[in-house]
């Protein structure tokens, strides 16, 4: 009571925030005047004198309003826009390193022109993050003008783009690109040998637009660079015949988590099945020579049981191609993780490709917030505003609508079943296409559009359906939902990031129709015709009350659904929203199945009956809010372990950058070499005890297989009081004099690369193998809750102690490395008969369900891993090889391979 009271008399905080914020925008109007005398050139040169001041010691802060009014003056003669005042509000709070919320059509794009060009002065870079390659091309095409204008460099960062272009984009001062593809290149920098391979530079300050779909529908699932392991493909088919041999009381489904759990005739059913097809080991399901088995049948029964054709996944030139359940897009070339897109393959009769093993990982919470500032931009984000500061210290600030918001949400309707409330949709849609009302249809998956298609064929309705069959056409779709008249099916969000203008799109119709005609007055002419008829559009639909949103069923998220009405009612324009449902809803089915309110719909309404009303809504939204807790606990936890490993990824990703960055490593191998020997000893030698008590065979056999060659222990024990420290001094010093020797036999500068190329590989292999532990322990550890043990705490010390003996691995195989290797000419080659290198993918796997989405990376990620022996060479080749003694790593090999001279001849 008295909080409101409060909140109507000084403003709620937002609303405080936002006022206080009005003093700066005051600050910029004021330098309008004055920089509307300018003339170009004078307007470009605040460019260099901004940096001039900065770089006199003045903070961005101090030059903030002019640089605004700079960029808003620059905008109005490049673009012809001019920034709104709420849209300066924008500006300083993504500066600020907050998050905007603005509604659909309020100018996002151009709000976040303000903070890139401020912050873009220092030149460290800036990185807008967007959620799809089209809308990354798009916007740097339409703001780049701005920017260049401004004398600022900028790039864009696509899918295939070579190791130079990506360089040149990240070194730019404003660089466009996607998160998987800011992640991806983080992740593969870490894996080079070189920092001249490397393409990113320093992070320093990150625009996230779209940034609830970004920093939470995507963030459950981390970032996986992998490689193929063995072919199973003949035990996925073998199992795969036998589960549609289950009955529906062999297995119990678990629909919130998507997992299918044998019952107890189950699984006798199926051991013996498994028997009978010879894939037992013993008669009993859970030995432990039979966990592969387990884990395929596990696969196998979610693949037939859970996941479904066309909703979950569809089949396209004989792949299985998996639908994002956010957008309802295709993930084209993307797969589910630890096996299951192999059983789903399997299940549809497709080839089945190998698994993959992780070589590197990291989700985008940990990505995120490795930049020292980070702002974010959406039209929906209050409802996760407590998520945004808990992982990412992101406080949200909701912007005021530059125009009142006219759009009319109406409440719910409710329906007894999906055909009475398809039926009912379809009518609606007919009322409102026989007014010319455009109507935007949102639905849940591609099964649920085409139905509702084909309930508007029999009313005689002409309409636009888009889904993941049609993605590359969304954008042109979706611009075009505004038109007199069109009715629109879009699944899901498709098309987001797309304005939708009553009457029709201008950009898009130009692009449409005049695509072939050339600059000149005849094109002029038609652009000047289109823009006549959808001003005269515009003005019927408006008539007609503006777009109407109708959404065929509530989603998980309440934020999803905010999004779909949101992209009504755009810039002041009027229009109206409602969503239809009924109880046979996914939401309502399965988390609000056992509620009062299903079983009162359920006793009270008739066949093709409606019941709306304000309670009825908010049971829905109590259905949500559960379904959103239980979300943001699963990516929390995915948070919590990935920060075990995100430690330890740190320190091993700094060992590598310092390996790269010295000039010789011999400090580095001199510790490994002691810290390994010492640990030899100390193992079979313990301090304290007597030398008839110590494991001498252990030793000599450890030591033999560390040196390559057996010590003289026996000798040494001869000695009287010998002690253990004397025992691995002189084993150090026989491997340190073993050393030596080969070293004496090459050039200096040589060995150093030698010695970083060993200390690089080893790293790199032992943490390779540490991910695929750490993926295994993650799977197990939640059996040790019922031991009444902490599964995360369980899982921290176990990691800890992996990666502390993974050290000593690391020190161990260098040292042996370089202690029983020979370094000398390589034998020839035949190239012929080399396998070709394995294509790498790069993944973004959900460890709690499965989802999955892989991108096929094989050029991109082959140099780094390059390991061919150089080819055969002949006299003339040697003969330039001996003419240059000091050959550059990165230089192209002189023996003419076309290959580097580290990949080459200059190949350890």
């Amino acid at each position: 009571m008295l909080g409101a009271i409060a909140k109507s008399l000084f403003g709620s905080s937002n609303e405080r925030y936002v006022k206080s914020i009005y003093k700066i925008v005051d600050k910029v109007n004021g330098f309008e005047p004055e920089l509307m005398q300018l003339t170009d050139e004078e307007l470009q040169a605040q460019t260099p004198k901004f940096r001039s001041r900065l770089e006199a010691g003045e903070t961005l802060e101090d030059i903030l309003p002019e640089a605004f009014a700079t960029v808003r003056e620059a905008s109005k003669r490049v673009l012809g826009m001019r920034h709104f005042d709420v849209q300066l509000v924008g500006g300083v709070v993504l500066h600020r390193g907050e998050i905007a919320e603005m509604r659909t059509g309020e100018g996002k794009t151009l709000v976040a022109t303000l903070a890139v060009y401020l912050n873009a002065l220092e030149g460290k870079g800036v990185h807008v993050v967007t959620v799809n390659d089209y809308l990354a091309r798009r916007d740097l095409e339409w703001m780049g003008q701005l920017y260049g204008f401004l004398g600022l460099t900028y790039g864009t960062i696509i899918p295939d783009l070579d190791q130079a272009a990506r360089r040149a984009a990240y070194h730019a001062d404003i660089t466009y690109a996607t998160n998987n593809e800011l992640g991806f290149d983080y992740l593969r920098d870490n894996m080079k040998y070189s920092r001249d391979d490397m393409v990113q530079r320093p992070f320093n300050f990150a625009i996230v637009d779209e940034v609830d779909s970004i920093l939470i529908d995507e963030a459950r699932t981390p970032l996986i660079i992998s490689g193929p392991t063995d072919d199973r493909s003949e035990l996925y088919s073998s199992i795969n015949g036998i589960i549609p041999q289950l009955a529906e009381d062999d297995y119990e489904k678990d629909e919130k988590s998507k997992r299918v759990l044998l019952t107890e005739d189950g699984t006798e059913k199926i051991e013996r099945m498994l028997e009978e097809a010879g894939l037992l080991e013993g008669s009993n399901l859970y030995d432990f020579e039979n966990t592969l088995v387990v884990h395929h049948v596990e696969n196998a029964m979610r693949a037939h049981l859970m996941f479904k054709r066309d909703t979950d996944y569809i089949v396209k030139d004989g792949k299985i191609v998996i639908i994002d359940e956010f957008t309802g897009r295709m993930m084209d070339g993307r797969r589910w993780s630890d096996g299951l897109h192999q059983a789903v393959e399997a299940k549809e009769g497709v080839d089945i490709k190998p698994e993959n093993q992780t070589m590197a990982t990291i989700t985008f919470q940990n990505y995120f917030r490795m930049y020292p500032k980070l702002a974010g931009m959406t039209g929906t984000a209050a409802t996760e505003a407590g998520e945004f500061y808990e992982i990412y210290k992101l406080n949200v600030a909701e912007m005021p609508t530059n125009l009142p918001v006219q759009r009319i949400d109406e409440d719910d309707q409710f329906y007894k079943n999906i055909a009475d409330k398809f039926a009912a949709i379809a009518v609606a849609i007919k009322e409102k296409n026989e007014i010319g009302q455009p109507v935007l249809v949102g639905t849940v998956s591609i099964e649920k559009s085409e139905l509702l298609s084909e309930y508007l064929n029999r009313e005689g309705v002409a309409h636009n359906i888009l889904n993941a069959r049609m993605h590359e056409s969304e954008a042109h779709i979706v611009a075009q939902a505004g038109r007199l008249g069109a009715v629109t099916i879009a699944t899901n969000m498709a098309g987001r990031g797309t304005d939708i203008q009553l009457g029709g799109n201008l950009e898009f119709r130009i692009e449409e129709e005049l695509a072939d005609l050339q600059e000149g007055p005849a094109r002029d002419e038609a652009i000047a015709r289109i823009k006549e008829e959808i001003a005269a559009e515009k003005a019927k639909v408006l008539e007609a009350g503006g777009l109407f949103v109708l959404g065929t069923e509530r989603h998980e998220s309440r934020r999803i659904d905010n999004q779909l009405r949101g992209r009504s009612g755009r810039q002041g324009d009027p229009g109206l929203s409602r969503f239809y449902l009924c109880l046979e809803d996914d939401l309502l089915r399965i988390f609000g199945s056992e509620s009062l309110f299903a079983r009162m719909m359920n006793s009270s309404l008739e066949d093709g009956e409606a019941i709306g009303g304000k309670w009825l809504s908010k049971a829905i939204e109590t259905a949500q809010k559960k379904v959103e807790a239980r979300n943001y606990e699963a990516r929390k936890q995915v948070v919590e372990y990935d920060n075990v490993m995100n430690d330890q990824r740190k320190v091993i990703y700094e060992q590598r950058a310092d390996v790269m960055d010295a000039d010789a490593v011999d400090d580095v191998i001199e510790d490994m070499r002691l810290d390994s020997i010492h640990a030899i000893v100390d193992e079979h030698c313990p301090a304290g005890t007597y030398p008839e008590q110590w494991d001498v065979a252990g030793l000599k056999e450890k030591s033999a297989d560390l040196v390559g060659e057996e010590p003289p222990i026996d000798m040494w024990l001869e000695e009287d009081a010998i002690e253990p420290e004397v025992l691995a001094t002189r084993l150090s010093d026989m491997v340190a004099q073993k050393i030596q020797t080969k070293a004496q036999n090459i050039e200096p500068s040589m060995w150093h690369d030698v010695e970083k190329s060993i200390l690089l590989q080893s790293l790199d292999h032992h943490w390779k193998e540490h991910l695929s532990t750490l993926d295994a322990l993650r799977q197990v550890v939640f059996l040790r809750a019922y031991a009444q043990k902490t599964p995360l705490n369980e899982y921290k010390q176990e990691s800890f102690a992996l990666f502390q003996r993974m050290l000593d691995q690391i020190r161990e195989d260098v040292t042996k490395t370089l202690a029983t290797s020979e370094f000398g000419a390589r034998p020839a080659i035949n190239f012929a008969e080399l396998p070709d290198l394995p294509d790498f993918l790069t993944t973004h796997i959900d460890p709690l369900t499965g989802e999955d989405d892989t991108n096929d990376q094989d050029a991109g990620t082959r140099g780094m891993i390059d390991t061919l022996p150089p080819r055969q060479v002949g006299e003339a080749d040697m003969e330039a090889l001996e003419n240059n003694p000091n050959i550059s790593r990165n230089a192209p090999c002189p023996c003419g391979s076309g290959r580097k001279y580290k990949h080459c001849h200059g190949q350890v």
